[in-house]
């Protein structure tokens, strides 16, 4: 059995400095207890898409890699494009020095919409290009905003998932529910609030009605979405029932695919 492994993080150097220099505390909680968990360098894990690499995929016995960006959305858009672009060639270099190894997600910088689907078509036309990978919110917006649905509508056209990363949730559900506990800012807590909320947003806006064949990739075992499924369409069943033409278990069951991805 061939073992691929998802949402496999990298980064590359120009938008480390950006991370850094806007980077709050939390976000430098997670590094330093990656590194804790890892024992070793997450930077340097993060930024080796070669020989360190592959060593260690074959140290867990993985097969293949879908390479995926893990860089949070950038808010100006000429640095977001130029970011976008220089981290998908850096994951073309990759699969083709390392073909029957890697694989990858585009990576889709959201704030100029349409450059991101002109970027998502470029890649999709590369060998090795599966889907699309979106971490985070944008400036605060979710994904239901409709100047956001032509990505949805290009991921459809060309049969191509996207993966939703999570990343650190809005300053305004930190600074009162998370206030005073950075430890369950980030992969304990808060990301399965970001990127679960980004999916839910999505199904009751009527996302998956305007594309039924879109695939929504969410890891960490769905961020708990499954074992919530009887109360999410008890309850949808009443709420959104003038505003969905299926019900919630219908579109959990055919628009979202779940890994089983821990970090």
């Amino acid at each position: 059995m061939k073992i691929i492994a998802l949402e496999e993080g990298y980064l590359i150097q120009n938008a480390m400095e950006i991370f850094f220099a806007s980077s709050d505390k939390n976000d430098k909680y997670t590094f330093k207890t990656s590194e804790n968990i890892i024992g070793g360098n997450v930077l340097d894990a993060y930024l080796d898409m070669g020989e360190g690499r592959i060593a260690a995929m074959d140290d867990s016995g993985i097969d293949m890699q879908v390479l995926s960006y893990s860089g949070s959305q950038i808010i100006d858009p000429e640095t977001a494009l130029r970011i976008m672009m220089e981290a998908d060639d850096a994951a073309t270099e990759a699969i083709n020095e390392y073909p029957d190894r890697f694989a990858a997600f585009t990576a889709l910088q959201m704030v100029d919409p349409e450059a991101a689907v002109r970027e998502f078509e470029r890649t999709l036309n590369i060998p090795g290009f599966v889907g699309g990978f979106i971490c985070g919110t944008i400036g605060g917006e979710f994904l239901d905003d409709r100047k956001y649905w032509p990505i949805f509508e290009c991921a459809q056209a060309h049969n191509a998932p996207i993966y939703l990363h999570p990343f650190n949730p809005l300053s305004a559900f930190t600074n009162s529910y998370l206030k005073g506990h950075a430890e369950l800012m980030a992969p304990v807590w808060g990301f399965m609030v970001d990127a679960g909320t980004h999916f839910m947003r999505l199904l009751t806006s009527g996302v998956f009605d305007a594309f039924p064949n879109l695939k929504i990739i969410l890891g960490h075992l769905g961020e708990s979405i499954p074992y919530n499924l009887d109360r999410i369409n008890n309850r949808l069943s009443v709420f959104a029932k003038e505003n969905l033409k299926r019900s919630a278990a219908d579109y959990i069951r055919d628009n979202l695919v779940v890994t089983t991805s821990g970090n």
